[in-house]
C-alpha cells in the first residue's frame, strides 16, 4: 500500500510536465492554423462584390444573369531556380495559394484575369525549369469548372522587348491557350488582351504580328459599334460582335510621367512616386498608348507591372486602373480587384489580403507569450513575475 502511494507521488511531476507540454503544442498549433490558414478566411470574408448602378433597378434574377463577376490580379512572380531561395518560394507560394483558393471559395467569381508576370524567371527559364514553374502555377491557381482563368503575358514571362523571342512567346501561349491580340466576349462584354511587351513599335516580327491582330480586332469592334448602315461597305463582311465598348487588359500601363498623382494606402511609397517613368520599360510609349486609345476607344483599361495601385484618366474620360502585385514579396499589403461588369457599365472594388506585418506581429506576440509560459512553469522568471507567481500560489493555498 505504501509503495503504491509513493509511485503516485513520483509520477505526478511527469504527468504535470506532459500536460504542460500538451498545452504548449495546442497553443503553437492554434497560432499556426490561424496565421497560415484561418486568417485568409477572416480577411477575405469581409470583401463584397460591388453593385453596378444600372443593375439596381433590375430584378434579382436578371441582375445575376447579366452581371459578370470578374476577379483581377497581377504580378504573382513565382520564383524560379536561379534567384529563388527555397524558403522564400515555399512561403510566398503558400500565401498566394491560400489567398487565391480562399477567394475562389468565398467569392465564386465567373472569371479571373491575371495581368502578367506570372513567373519571375520566364525570360531565362530552361525547358525543364519552365515545366516545373508551370506545374507549381497550376497547383496554386487551380480553379473549378464554374470559373474561367485568363492569363495576360508580362515582361518577366517572355522577357523585355530585347529578350523576347518567338519561342518564348509561343511557349507561353501554348500553356495558357492565349494569342497576342486576342478578344474574348463573355455575357456581351468585350475584353481585348494585349501583349504590351510587343508594343515597341520597331517593326520586330512579334511586334508586327501582334499589332496586325490588334488592328483587325479594332476594325471588328468599330464595325460592331456602328449603327446599321448598308452603305458602309467596309463593314459588310465583318463578323459582328456585341455592341459594347471594350475593356483593355495588359501588363504595362499606358504612358504616364510617374506615380506622383496616385493615392491610396497601396499606392507607391512617397520616395518612389516622383521618380519619372521610362517609356517602353515602366510604361508604354506615348505613341503606343495613343494607338491603343485610337484603335479601341476603351471604356476601361486594367494593367499591372508597377506593383503599386494607381488610377488615372486618359483623354479626360478613359479610366485606367493599375492593379498592385498579388505577392507579399513585393508588397506588405497585396490586393486584387473585384469587378461587377455589364455590357454598358462596371463597378470595381478592392479586396485586401492579410497584411504580412500583422501576421508577423501575431507570431512575435505568441512567441513572447510562449517564453513567459515556459519560464513561469520552470520558475525562472525575473523577480516581479516570480513574486506575482508566489502570491498566486499562496492565494490558492489559502
Amino acid at each position: 500500500m505504501r509503495s503504491s502511494s509513493s509511485t503516485t507521488v513520483k509520477n505526478l511531476p511527469l504527468k504535470k510536465r506532459l500536460c504542460f507540454l500538451l498545452k504548449l503544442v495546442c497553443f503553437v498549433s492554434s497560432v499556426l492554423i490561424f496565421c497560415e490558414f484561418l486568417i485568409y478566411y477572416v480577411v477575405i470574408f469581409q470583401c463584397r462584390w460591388p453593385e453596378v448602378k444600372g443593375a439596381a433597378h433590375t430584378g434579382e434574377k436578371e441582375t445575376s444573369a447579366s452581371v459578370l463577376k470578374a476577379m483581377i490580379l497581377a504580378d504573382t512572380h513565382l520564383l524560379g531556380e536561379i534567384k529563388g531561395h527555397w524558403f522564400d518560394k515555399l512561403r510566398r507560394e503558400w500565401q498566394m495559394e491560400r489567398s487565391f483558393q480562399t477567394a475562389l471559395w468565398l467569392l465564386q467569381p465567373d472569371i479571373v484575369f491575371i495581368l502578367g508576370d506570372i513567373f519571375d524567371e520566364g525570360k531565362w527559364s530552361s525547358p525543364q525549369a519552365w515545366a516545373d514553374d508551370v506545374r507549381r502555377f497550376r497547383k496554386m491557381f487551380k480553379y473549378p469548372v464554374s470559373t474561367e482563368l485568363v492569363v495576360i503575358v508580362g515582361n518577366h514571362d517572355i522577357g523585355f522587348h530585347y529578350e523576347m523571342t518567338t519561342y518564348k512567346v509561343n511557349r507561353f501561349e501554348k500553356v495558357f491557350n492565349l494569342t497576342s491580340g486576342k478578344l474574348i466576349t463573355r455575357k456581351g462584354i468585350n475584353f481585348v488582351l494585349v501583349n504590351s511587351v510587343a508594343m515597341e513599335g520597331d517593326g520586330c516580327a512579334v511586334c508586327r504580328a501582334s499589332e496586325a491582330k490588334l488592328v483587325a480586332l479594332s476594325h471588328k469592334l468599330n464595325c460592331s459599334l456602328q449603327k446599321l448602315n448598308h452603305s458602309n461597305k467596309r463593314c459588310s463582311d465583318v463578323e459582328k460582335l456585341p455592341a459594347s465598348e471594350p475593356i483593355l487588359l495588359q501588363h504595362y500601363p499606358l504612358y504616364r510621367k510617374s506615380d506622383a498623382e496616385c493615392s491610396g494606402e497601396d499606392s507607391a511609397s512617397p520616395e518612389e512616386k516622383n521618380i519619372p517613368f521610362k517609356e517602353k520599360y515602366d510604361v508604354l510609349s506615348q505613341e503606343a498608348s495613343q494607338k491603343l486609345i485610337w484603335w479601341f476607344h476603351p471604356r476601361l483599361i486594367l494593367s499591372g507591372h508597377t506593383h503599386s495601385a494607381c488610377e488615372v484618366l486618359h483623354a479626360g474620360k478613359i479610366p485606367e486602373i493599375s492593379v498592385p502585385s498579388f505577392s507579399w514579396r513585393n508588397r506588405n499589403n497585396p490586393s486584387f480587384i473585384m469587378g461587377s461588369i455589364t455590357p454598358t457599365d462596371f463597378s470595381l472594388q478592392k479586396c485586401f489580403l492579410p497584411y504580412e506585418s500583422r501576421v508577423f506581429t501575431i507570431y512575435c506576440a505568441a512567441g513572447a507569450l510562449l517564453v513567459i509560459l515556459i519560464l513561469a512553469h520552470v520558475q525562472l522568471l525575473t523577480p516581479p513575475f516570480y513574486f506575482a507567481q508566489r502570491l498566486i500560489s499562496k492565494h490558492k493555498a489559502v
